[in-house]
């Protein structure tokens, strides 16, 4: 089962943790790489056949992921997954 975790800021405020991901299709054993606040909610909905993109490909496996205090760092991290370089990063050291 997956988690979702805040972080607690030293003030006391609770601050959301932004997820960039990849899943491995069981069905054709390709790669999809994302980005949530939510990693449970959005790993379910994948494999509930909820993304347009995804929904063929169900069922799926959480192959990696990265939790980022900053949703700017973690949007950027995921473009960079799914342009080439990154594509080439994620095959050599995450996948």
């Amino acid at each position: 089962m997956l988690r979702s975790y805040s972080a607690e800021a030293s003030e006391g405020v609770q601050k959301t943790m932004y997820y960039v991901y990849i899943l491995k299709s069981q069905k054709d054993q390709s790669y999809y790489k994302g980005f949530t606040e939510d990693l449970q909610a959005q790993f379910e909905k994948h494999n509930r056949g909820g993304q347009i993109y995804t929904s063929k490909k169900k069922l799926f496996e959480l192959e990696w992921y990265c939790a980022f205090k900053d949703k700017t760092k973690a949007l950027a991290f995921e473009r960079y997954l799914k342009s080439g370089s990154g594509f080439a990063f994620s095959k050599k050291h995450l996948i």
